[in-house]
């Protein structure tokens, strides 16, 4: 309950900027992408077993090429994480892949809190909801939790029509949830 308190106050008088987001909204994107890993459900030992499904919304008319997704890292001694990802997104469409697990978990010292809490990672993903949440339950009822960290990814495109190359640095949610006891 305390770190609730703690973290609600914290929110509520600590001001986020993230680089490349200012002015932005999830919708500005022109690629929203989710990561998902069964592995993040279950034990450490099983994470390179599992995982991870990449989903990518192109939101632009023509068809785009996601090179890279690179991943910042807050944690002293650890450096950013780059997933090469070589995906082509119909336009205005939808498209997967499965990747090789990679740890994009112990990058963050939110996310690295949180885990030791017994939250379970749900998803990380470029949107939803707004990152002004960071570190705050934004839900909490007797039977459902959720929590948020924040980071910052840095993606890499080509559109295919124009052969123009992209990079956008802009904010990551990793999405919690815990359920009761």
């Amino acid at each position: 309950m305390l770190r609730m308190l703690m973290n609600s106050l914290l929110a509520a008088t600590v001001t986020v900027t993230l680089p490349g987001s200012v002015g932005q909204s999830p919708e500005d994107s022109p690629l929203n992408f989710a990561l998902y890993s069964p592995s993040w459900a279950s034990s450490a030992e099983q994470n390179l077993l599992s995982g991870l499904r990449l989903v990518v919304d192109n939101h632009t008319e023509s068809p785009i090429l996601l090179d890279s997704l690179e991943f910042a890292a807050d944690v002293a001694n650890m450096d950013s994480r780059k997933l090469d990802i070589d995906l082509r997104i119909p336009a205005t469409g939808l498209a997967e892949k499965e990747l090789i697990y990679t740890d994009l978990l112990s990058l963050n010292a939110c996310v690295n809190e949180t885990l030791q809490e017994n939250w379970r990672l749900v998803e990380i993903s470029n949107y939803t909801l707004n990152p002004s949440v960071r570190r705050l339950i934004i839900e909490d009822t007797s039977a459902f939790r959720i929590y948020q960290c924040v980071s910052s990814v840095v993606t890499r495109w080509v559109n295919e029509d124009t052969g123009d190359r992209s990079v956008r640095e802009e904010w990551v949610l990793y999405h919690f949830e815990s359920r009761p006891r």
